[in-house]
């Protein structure tokens, strides 16, 4: 697999580095906390708390609402998720890109990143391929070279995704690390045995997750990434290449 842009050749080992998505990279909250009191209300359910729904983010559908409606039957379950499928799309159609706007910061760091030759980027997303591809077009984030969605894997924590995605790219795990918000992130990256980074301002304690790394702001990725690789030349967030360095 060749890398990034093709700018520049890479001069050493590729590195994967794997965003989730949603509370990662784009704040949906607000979306998805209406589209599941919608879900509820058609269903003549109490609609679960914002902090409950919060709490699922980044399962797969299914999974989740099970979750949040452990006691209702599988067939009211089912038609939860469709509901909730129904009030997104047609949210999504109506706002665009408004409806899970990228978090301050994320669109310079990925075009900064993706300007590394050493570096391929993806995702790994509770996401519906539909919806992935949606979120992908409206923000123009055409940079992910594997994309890993909930439609083609067990939800997380459980590995596949990070698993596949390292598989496609042909990069072991101590080259890969997964960026995210949550818990589920968190076990999905160590059960494949790759570096996690948790970020703090999604939809999960970032001080609760246990990650081998934490960041507080979008442009703090680029140097942690060169401390987990001090080898790979780093990009900073307007795009300049600098020179190697090590852990202070």
């Amino acid at each position: 697999m060749t890398a990034g842009r093709g700018v520049e050749p890479a001069t050493g080992p590729l590195r994967l580095i794997l965003f989730d998505v949603d509370g990662t990279l784009v704040d949906s909250q607000g979306t998805i906390v209406r589209c599941m009191t919608q879900a509820f209300v058609a269903q003549d359910l109490p609609p679960p708390l914002p902090a409950a729904v919060r709490a699922i983010i980044g399962l797969s559908l299914p999974q989740a609402l099970a979750q949040l409606a452990p006691d209702v039957p599988g067939v009211t379950q089912a038609a939860l998720v469709e509901g909730y499928k129904r009030a997104y799309q047609s949210e999504r159609l109506r706002e665009g890109a408004a409806h899970s706007p990228l978090f301050p910061g994320a669109r310079t760091v990925l075009e900064a990143l993706h300007a590394v030759p050493e570096y391929i980027l993806g995702v790994a997303t509770g996401k519906s391929q539909r919806g992935l591809d949606a979120l992908i077009e409206a923000h123009d984030l055409r940079m992910f070279v594997t994309r890993q969605v909930a439609d083609h894997h067990p939800s997380k924590p459980h590995p596949s995704m990070v698993l596949t995605a390292m598989a496609e790219t042909g990069i072991p795990p101590a080259d890969t690390v997964m960026i995210g918000d949550t818990s589920f992130d968190m076990e999905m990256g160590r059960a494949a045995g790759v570096k996690t980074i948790a970020v703090d301002w999604g939809y999960h304690p970032a001080d609760q997750l246990q990650a081998d790394h934490r960041l507080s702001d979008f442009s703090a990725l680029p140097g942690v990434l060169q401390r987990i690789w001090p080898q790979v030349a780093a990009q900073t967030a307007d795009g300049v290449r600098r020179k190697d360095t090590t852990d202070e």
